[in-house]
This record gives structure tokens, C-alpha cells and sequence, in this order.
């Protein structure tokens, strides 16, 4: 006697035996065939931890300084060295530098210490501090086992801060105006774009003469004027809001004329006439039937958008027209840069610059990857 197989709750199949996995299941499967994708993912989701949390990964103070450790050059993480018996003993350290002056020209430089070390050690206890801004904490990732030392793994700057503190604080900034940014860029575009396609009329003129003149103007002089109009006044949040602001009114556009031009084109399909017919709202229509088709573009519209706006900041801060000390972010510290002895003497002042340019190439990857999985048409990895 044949036995039939039959399905349960449990097993995800279906009365006649088919395998059946949810839309959500299937973006996932096709993008994780997408190698780039998928470690661009990882360093994404690393860089908004570090943003979350930038207090727990930051060993000092961003904005302690020393006047007798500027410019201190980046120091070499050792974990070994040899102890006087001649074994080599597992102590992650740095080599202690001093500071010392040319007797004739004056000109500084820091002698390597071969026998002083500052050892380190991973989640020192250190006075209390609100981890992401409300959450009471007393301990670091890592910091030295002596509390008195100091040490710079990406050097220091013109007033002896922490390289590394600063490039962490500071990442929680650029990566949290990104996000900001474009969501606020995305809901204008979806709301406008899709109440002109759907509904025409004169709000479609309308929309659209002004959509046509934001992006006939070049959108840096836009930013740059916009900003230069903020009094300096401001305290840092509130300028690092209206920057937010800034960017979110003009990066709009775009995403507002491709979903209008969809739109219009949808409005007549079978599907949104059946869903007129059988009583649905303009808006049931508009969210639950002709949004979802556009979920490739919008991902990767969005995707796109993020590292723009992270380097639209930056430009902005590096010009003096962002944000400014003391608040801290990537193109504040690029700004540090602007010199000839930075060039010249201090050339760790420009590891932001590689931050940045990870980040951006990371998201765009990450785009990338989210488009092709998200697009029913396409073939990658398949």
C-alpha cells in the first residue's frame, strides 16, 4: 500500500507538496549569492554599531587634549614581546614615544622608547558615561591598563586629541545623517511623486514645474547657500538638524519624478482598475497595490541616496559650512587637514577620508545587492 505524504503546520509546503517560501525568504536567498553584497552588509551593519555604541569603542575623552602630545604619530599595536628572561610573553602594547625638540631648528619630533610600553587591556573599567545616550555604563572596549597613559592608534591632532576617539564619535554622526536624511527624502518623494502620478491634475503640474526647477539647479551651490544662510549661532544639534533638513528638501527630487512617471503608467493596469472596483481607497490603492512594485527601485534609490548624503556632510563640513566644532564628524575632522603641515607632518589627519570612502563604496555595493535581489527580473547569481 502507497503511503501519501501529507503536509503539517511544520512543514513548509503546501496541500499538493510544493515548496512554498515568502517573498521576503526569496530577496534573502538571491542575496546572499551576491558575495560583494554580502560582506558589504557586514561592514555596513559594523559602522552603525560602532555609530550606536561610538562611547563603548572610543578608549578616551574625543575632546581631551594634551599640549604636550600634539601631532603624535599613529603607535604600532604589539601583542608579544620578550620579557628579560628571554620568553616572549602575550601582552597586546604600544611603544611609548616622547616628544623632543630640535636644539637648533626647534622643530619636534617624538623619539620611539624601545623599552617603555603601555600595555592595554579589553573592557577596563572607567568612570561612568551614558552609553548611546541613556543606558549607564563603566566600561570600554579596551583602553590601557594603566589609567594615567594615553595612546594613539591613529595619532593625534593640532591640540593632542585622540585620532581614534574622534574617528569613532564622529562616524555616529556621518552615518546617523545618512539615514536621517534619506528617510525623510524618501517619504517626500513617495508622498508627492505618488500623488501626482495617481491623481494628475494641477497638483501634477504643480509638483512637477517644481521638481524641474530643483534639479535644474546645480545642488551644490544649493547646499552651500543654504547653509551659509544658518546663523553660526546655532548649537550643534540644532545645526546638525537643519543640515539634516538641508539635505532631505533637496535630495527628494529624483526619487519623486521616477515614481510619478510610474505611477502614471500603473494608474490604467488591470490590477489598480480591479482594486477601483472592488471599493478600494486612493490610498489602499496607492500603499497596498502600486507601491509594492516599485520596492526594487525604492531600494535601490535609497541604498544610493544614503552615501550621498554622507558626502554631501562631509563637503559641506570640509568647506566650514556643515557642522562645526565642537561637534565632531568626518568632514569636521577632515577639515583639521586644510593645512600644508598637516600634509606635510601629520598625514594620519586623513584617515577619516578612508572611513568615508569605505562606507561609500560599502553602501553602494549594499545596493547594488539589495536591487538585484529585489527585482523579479533579475538573473544574478541565479
Amino acid at each position: 500500500m502507497e503511503l501519501q505524504q501529507t503536509a503539517t503546520p511544520q512543514d513548509p509546503r503546501s496541500q499538493d507538496g510544493i515548496a512554498e517560501a515568502s517573498q521576503a525568504r526569496l530577496i534573502w536567498d538571491k542575496f546572499r549569492r551576491h558575495k560583494v553584497a554580502l560582506v558589504s552588509l557586514y561592514i555596513v551593519a559594523a559602522f552603525y554599531v560602532v555609530a550606536l555604541f561610538a562611547e563603548f569603542f572610543q578608549p578616551f575623552d574625543p575632546t581631551l587634549t594634551s599640549r604636550s602630545q600634539v601631532y603624535h604619530p599613529p603607535q604600532v599595536l604589539h601583542f608579544t614581546y620578550v620579557d628579560a628572561t628571554g620568553s616572549r610573553v602575550f601582552a597586546p602594547h604600544v611603544l611609548k614615544q616622547k616628544l623632543t625638540r630640535d636644539k637648533l631648528t626647534l622643530k619636534a619630533s617624538y623619539e620611539t622608547l624601545e623599552h617603555e610600553r603601555v600595555f592595554l587591556r579589553l573592557f577596563p573599567k572607567v568612570d561612568s558615561y551614558k552609553l548611546a545616550g541613556f543606558i549607564p555604563a563603566n566600561r570600554k572596549l579596551f583602553g590601557p591598563v594603566d589609567p594615567g597613559e594615553r595612546v594613539f592608534l591613529f595619532g593625534s591632532d593640532r591640540l593632542g586629541r585622540d585620532m581614534f576617539s574622534r574617528v569613532v564619535a564622529g562616524t555616529r554622526i556621518s552615518m546617523s545623517i545618512g539615514l536621517v536624511g534619506v528617510g525623510m527624502s524618501l517619504v517626500l518623494g513617495l508622498i508627492i511623486g505618488g500623488a501626482a502620478g495617481y491623481f494628475g491634475g494641477w497638483f501634477d503640474t504643480v509638483s512637477s514645474r517644481v521638481i524641474e526647477l530643483m534639479l535644474s539647479i546645480p545642488t551644490i551651490p544649493i547646499w552651500l547657500g543654504l547653509s551659509a544662510a544658518l546663523p553660526p549661532s546655532l548649537d550643534p544639534m540644532t545645526r546638525y538638524f537643519m543640515i539634516t533638513v538641508i539635505l532631505s528638501l533637496i535630495g527628494w527630487t529624483e526619487l519623486a519624478r521616477v515614481v510619478r512617471g510610474r505611477f502614471m503608467a500603473m494608474r490604467t493596469e488591470d490590477f489598480v482598475t480591479a482594486a477601483r472596483l472592488d471599493g478600494a481607497s486612493p490610498r489602499r490603492v496607492i500603499f497596498r497595490h502600486m507601491m509594492p512594485s516599485l520596492v526594487s527601485h525604492i531600494i535601490a534609490s535609497v541604498s544610493l541616496a544614503i552615501p550621498v548624503m554622507i558626502l554631501a556632510e562631509t563637503s559641506l563640513s570640509f568647506l566650514g559650512l556643515g557642522l562645526m566644532p565642537p561637534s565632531i564628524s568626518w568632514g569636521v575632522l577632515l577639515k583639521e587637514a586644510q593645512n600644508i603641515r598637516s600634509i606635510a607632518q601629520a598625514e594620519w589627519l586623513f584617515i577619516p577620508g578612508g572611513f568615508v570612502i569605505v562606507a561609500v563604496l560599502a553602501l553602494n555595493f549594499l545596493g547594488d545587492g539589495l536591487r538585484d535581489a529585489a527585482d523579479p527580473y533579475s538573473q544574478h547569481g541565479a
